[in-house]
């Protein structure tokens, strides 16, 4: 087996409140193509059009040379309206970066002189190159003069700071100047960094680290070398930015003491408390959750503080608890409500439970927590089976709690005991239902196989190899300044994700679209596995203004695209090919194992792209006769993978279900649920797979595959809009 880990990425599985996303298939139509994966050509007026350069920002600089030396020879007008500029200018700018990276610095000055003239939204960042220019070809005269230009036309931009670290390595007083008025530059805490390695007693300066150095890989390091050398010195505000930063490195057990010498307010309070039971230490956070109680009797936080303060008390203080929240805190009362039931039902009061069941689903009715009743009740009466009482339960779901987490679930099965009770029209309608009301689940998928759509079940699908379209050009983010926003859709990642380290200033509460744009910025710079995370966590937001700002942005094709990219794509296709696999499915796989991160790291070893155990990877590599590999290179991981996903298929006749259950549990694992549950379903086998981690993650592959075919499909794309629109027109009045 590969591995079993102790740890699972969590799975994406977004709460739908409309006939949401629809709209990425009308726009994701339009993109044709021949063969999985490809890209789209450009259309035969591209050069006419103010976009034309963004949409080639998807192929290699290679490959977009020629066509951007045809667009930079176009004559243009110079443009005055920093929101009008011209291919040719964009061109000139996209061209000039490649050649510098391709150390070809001397062309690039050419392409570089007066540009910023003609392009005034990128005027600092086009000095910038001209300087990096100079210097790439060891002319340090001009290079320092590009640098004191910048410093002297553009002090107060960001991009300064980069003149400021150079200009610093001759001139010290250069680098106090980039920590004082740029302190959020990448370039700052380098600064920073590199001043801690001559002298390490420096505790403004790892204050600087602490709080903009997130991103670095000895992070963690540095914050307990803070707090061990100047812990007396530190104020709450220092402490607070400390305890942000282990939270976000999910160090809960030091978070929570570090919030523990914060500013005393609820947040800080709550987080110390769930920092510590995180942590395990049970009593120390029964202490701090009634210490939040005491301090902050009416804070929102308190609300939840008191539900979590009862499943650590008995159950007779715990009664004491929930009772409060059920009474002061409405907003969290129906949680509250099913937790009594449940203690009532410990404590033998079993008439008193149906009561407070039967409250809850009266007065809290559209809850979260009156939906996991239903299903619950479901489940029972399922697996007692009784399904009609089951399918009415979970109607019942659908219809009062449409936006809950269950919801997808219980559409689906809405539809499958439909099926099983010779309900056909009823079937076929909640299955139609459960893609256009829940697009990006699991369940939709399971739904389109039973609508007979070519997506694959999981005794096919290993075989398909779906033509997946993905788009050209990029999303304008939808936060940020006017230069973020043209770096970004030129491609020019690593700049973009620097400046936006100095404009993300809202880090602890973040609008939706700041984090979207976070989010984009981080996975531009390879940051994939948080940077998914910040955009796949949108979804956990309940503020009412939130909610409306997230189901706004994920009814826009790039939030889909952001959230199933393309990383590795020629490798990925290639090592499919070679062993007959869906490379839509092997894309899926990787990005639940290891969010496309080449040199991540399990907890007990699996390494990669596809997560591979080092002995494994030597079994497999003495299978087909390689004798040097590195789990790091992405090439020798996707080889040695997939061997292995094929080497599970065959083990289970090409069942891909059981395949990818293997691959993450083990063959003795899969062995054991064959021999003690029944095949002859298999959605009902996927629900009693025993390992929650191995059950998530079966669910979450093929959830991954399926969005990746209603994404970029155009086959599935015409499908889903053909059931849209279907649906609209029975909406309408005759």
């Amino acid at each position: 087996m590969l591995k079993r880990r102790t740890t699972q990425v969590s799975v994406l599985i977004s709460i739908s409140v409309a006939l949401i996303a629809i709209g990425s298939v009308f726009a994701v139509t339009k993109w044709m193509g021949i063969g999985p994966f490809q890209k789209t050509v450009q259309p035969r007026n591209a050069a006419n059009s103010e976009s034309a350069v963004k949409m080639l920002v998807s192929l290699s600089p290679t490959d977009r040379a020629a066509k951007l030396v045809e667009l930079a020879a176009t004559e243009s007008k110079s443009a005055t309206d920093k929101q009008q500029v011209s291919p040719q200018s964009r061109a000139r700018y996209l061209l000039a970066s490649d050649l510098i990276q391709q150390g070809n610095a001397k062309k690039a000055l050419t392409l570089l002189d007066k540009l910023d003239q003609e392009y005034p939204i990128l005027a600092s960042h086009i000095v910038l190159k001209r300087a990096q220019a100079y210097q790439s070809i060891g002319d340090d005269g001009k290079a320092k003069q590009a640098w004191q230009e910048l410093l002297t036309n553009y002090p107060n931009d960001p991009v300064a700071a980069e003149a400021l670290y150079v200009l610093g390595k001759s001139k010290p007083e250069y680098w106090q100047q980039a920590i004082a008025q740029f302190p959020a530059h990448p370039r700052s805490v380098e600064i920073a960094q590199t001043k801690l390695k001559a002298n390490p007693n420096q505790p403004e300066l790892m204050l600087i680290v602490a709080k903009y150095g997130h991103y670095l890989k000895d992070y963690g390091t540095l914050l307990e070398q803070l707090v061990q050398q100047n812990s007396a010195a530190l104020k709450p505000e220092d402490w607070e930015e400390i305890a942000f930063g282990y939270w976000e490195k999910q160090v809960y057990g030091k978070a929570a003491l570090a919030y523990g010498k914060a500013p005393r307010t609820g947040r800080n309070l709550y987080r110390k408390a769930r920092g510590l039971w995180l942590d395990g230490k049970i009593p120390e956070s029964r202490i701090a959750y009634q210490e939040l109680v005491r301090d902050f009797p009416n804070a929102e936080d308190t609300g939840l503080g008191l539900i979590r303060l009862s499943r650590l008390s008995d159950p007779k203080d715990g009664m004491i608890y929930l009772d409060r929240v059920i009474s002061k805190f409405p907003n969290h009362a129906a949680e509250a409500l099913l937790d009594k039931s449940r203690l009532l039902d410990k404590l033998g009061s079993g008439q008193s439970a149906s009561d407070t069941r039967k409250l809850l689903l009266t007065k809290y009715n559209n809850s979260d927590k009156a939906a996991e009743l239903r299903w619950t009740i479901a489940q029972q009466y399922a697996k007692g089976g009784d399904l009609k009482s089951a399918w009415q339960w979970a109607r019942e779901l659908t219809t009062h709690n449409p936006d809950s987490e269950f919801a997808p679930e219980a559409a689906f099965w809405v539809g499958k005991w439909a099926k099983q009770f010779g309900r056909e029209q009823d079937a076929k309608t909640a299955f139609e239902y459960t893609i256009l009301r829940y697009p990006e689940s699991y369940f939709a998928w399971r739904s389109a196989v039973f609508l007979g759509w070519p997506v694959g079940d999981f005794t096919t699908v290993r075989d398909l190899s779906p033509n997946l379209v993905h788009a050209s050009g990029r999303p304008e983010p939808p936060a940020g300044s006017a230069a973020l926003k043209e770096l970004y859709q030129l491609g020019q990642d690593r700049d973009a994700w620097t400046l936006w380290q100095i404009e993300f200033t809202n880090r602890v509460e973040p609008t939706i679209a700041e984090q979207f744009t976070d989010g984009l910025m981080r996975i531009g710079v390879g940051d994939n596995l948080d940077g998914l995370w910040m955009i796949g966590s949108l979804r956990q937001r309940e503020k009412p203004d939130d909610r409306t700002q997230y189901l706004a942005i994920r009814q826009q094709p790039s939030y889909w695209q952001a959230l199933y990219p393309f990383p590795y794509l020629e490798t990925i296709v290639k090592w499919s090919q070679e062993r007959k696999l869906n490379p839509g499915l092997v894309t899926a796989l990787i990005r639940q194992e290891s969010r496309f991160m080449p040199k991540i790291q399990s907890a007990v070893g699996a390494t990669g792209l596809m997560q591979v155990m080092p002995e494994t990877g030597a079994w497999v590599a003495e299978k087909i006769n390689l004798k040097k590999y590195s789990l790091e290179d992405v090439n020798d991981n996707v080889k040695l993978g997939t061997w292995y996903l094929d080497h599970t298929h065959d083990e289970y006749k090409n069942n891909s279900m059981l395949a990818v259950a293997s691959y993450n549990a083990g063959p003795n694992a899969v062995s054991d649920w064959l021999k003690r549950f029944s095949f002859n379903d298999p959605d009902d086998f996927v629900n009693k797979i025993p390992f929650p981690e191995t059950n998530g993650y079966v669910k979450s592959v093929f959830e991954n595959y399926w969005n990746y075919l209603r994404i970029y499909n155009p086959e599935v794309n015409q499908l889903m809009r053909e059931q849209y629109q279907a649906a609209q027109k029975k909406a309408k009045p005759q």
